[in-house]
């Protein structure tokens, strides 16, 4: 008995030293220094550069017909106007009606072009809301620094960081080695089928293959991990795919005074609480496990420890990823049920009680995959599961953090912000990415602004903002990013 016991003492001192061993080396991985880059601007034209953009009501409505095209050409030629260096020195093109390309050529044609993108639409401010903004959604007010109106961060200002950007170098002379393509979208909002897919289209038919793209996607989060102190520049090196199903209960119908059991919309409800209870298995491996094994090298000592020690806490990490909104959705496809509909009458019972549910899918996972399991989860004699429309698409193509592009990125964050984390990143929403990927090796989805919870309800709601000196460093950024980028040692 006493031997047994002395073994059992003697297995659990060791597995407690082995945690402790590894816990102490899981420390962040040691980043060769580099010299902060000081770069001179007028951030104060820069901001009211940013606010003439916002006072520009360039709204994607969900019905493109709806379309305002004056908008759109004053934005155009607002740009035009106070870009007139990038209008002299690069070849502008216009696609799919009001998407702006434009070509700064290089000067040794045989590297591999690069692009840099984001577009100048914004969603519609919801109606009635507008009393909840602090200042008017398209008033563009600069107020204690800060530059406030739809689309101040999604995604105007990284349209005016990149031409600001790209003018301040033009007029210190600067010359590409690397041709770079800017690829400003009109309706990235409504999928980018028009603007940014035509682009792609365009550089395939002219026989562009780019090294790489930088899109919107993540941004440096400040306070979104808990524990995790230092800004964390999150650089996506790939994003989810997007499929919506119908679960479509059915029955007898009549009326309500004399209503069976249970009523197609009492099948659906628990058809939901099924896909609720049963989420498409997940995990903390490939490209999740990665950013976390980066992150989780600056969190305290006691949470190391369970990132640390996967082999003995694996499920409960991945359980206490999966019970907050970020870390499910970096682990898994996720499922979200965003649409009901039933009877057409109050007193009506219904004959079809329809949920829409939206699935963002993990790159680990399939179309056909996803729909499979939905099958096997709810449909019975009751309960259908039928494609919501025709479009839906995979998870794109995980790019390389190894590559010279994602270097690029992360030298010239490191340059303007210090001392940061740089870890590469799945984008849980979706980007013109998924149309700029066709014709590039690798494609990064990063915006260089700081971000904090704060700021999250300003994305497609109310009080959207973006400071004066954000703004101003995502210009810095952007213009070490071109510099790194173009030159002719970034192969």
């Amino acid at each position: 008995m006493k031997k047994s016991l002395l073994a059992v003492l003697l297995i659990l001192v060791v597995v407690l030293f082995l945690v402790l061993v590894r816990t102490a080396r899981h420390t962040p991985h040691q980043v060769a220094s580099i010299s902060r880059i000081e770069i001179a601007l007028d951030e104060g034209l820069i901001a009211t550069h940013l606010a003439e953009a916002v006072q520009i009501p360039t709204v994607s409505y969900g019905n493109p017909d709806q379309i305002e095209p004056e908008a759109f050409e004053e934005f155009i030629a607002w740009v035009a106007t106070t870009y007139p260096e990038v209008s002299r020195s690069m070849t502008g093109t216009r696609h799919g009606g009001y998407t702006m390309l434009y070509r700064w050529a290089g000067q040794n044609e045989a590297l591999a072009p690069i692009l840099l993108t984001g577009h100048y639409d914004v969603v519609p401010v919801i109606p009635g809301t507008e009393r909840l903004w602090n200042h008017p959604p398209f008033a563009g007010q600069i107020v204690d620094r800060v530059i406030w109106g739809r689309g101040a961060l999604d995604d105007k200002s990284a349209v005016i960081a990149q031409l600001e950007a790209a003018t301040g170098l033009l007029k210190a002379g600067y010359q590409p080695d690397r041709t770079v393509y800017f690829s400003f979208g009109h309706d990235e909002e409504l999928g980018g089928f028009k603007g940014a897919a035509s682009v792609a289209a365009y550089l395939r038919s002219e026989g562009v293959q780019l090294a790489w793209s930088l899109d919107e996607g993540s941004f440096l989060l400040d306070g979104m991990l808990p524990g995790v102190e230092p800004l964390l520049a999150s650089i996506n090196v790939a994003e989810k795919g997007s499929l919506s199903l119908e679960i479509v209960a059915t029955s007898p119908g009549g009326h309500s005074s004399m209503p069976p059991r249970q009523t197609a919309v009492g099948h659906l409800a628990e058809a939901i609480n099924k896909l609720d209870a049963h989420p498409i298995p997940g995990g903390l491996t490939g490209l999740s496990l990665e950013m976390f094994d980066v992150v989780s090298r600056h969190m305290p000592f006691g949470s190391r420890i369970f990132f640390a020690n996967q082999w003995l806490f694996g499920d409960l990490v991945e359980d206490q990823l999966s019970a907050t909104t970020f870390g499910n959705a970096m682990l898994r496809t996720t499922t979200a049920a965003t649409m009901l509909s039933a009877s057409i009458k109050v007193n009506v019972l219904p004959i079809e009680a329809i949920a829409t549910v939206n699935f963002r899918l993990h790159p680990r996972d399939t179309v056909e995959g996803v729909v499979e399991f939905v099958k096997s989860i709810v449909e019975n004699e009751r309960i259908e599961v039928r494609q919501a429309s025709s479009f839906s698409r995979p998870a794109s193509n995980v790019s390389n953090s190894d590559s010279a592009g994602y270097k690029a990125i992360e030298r010239a964050v490191r340059e303007i912000y210090g001392e940061v984390i740089v870890a590469p990143g799945l984008m849980v929403a979706g980007s013109d990415s998924r149309h700029y990927g066709k014709v590039a090796d690798n494609s990064f989805r990063f915006n260089p602004m700081i971000v904090g919870p704060d700021d999250l309800t300003g994305f497609h709601g109310t009080n959207e903002k973006i400071s004066v000196h954000d703004l101003a460093e995502a210009t810095r950024t952007y213009t070490q990013i071109i510099r790194h980028g173009t030159s002719d040692t970034s192969q």
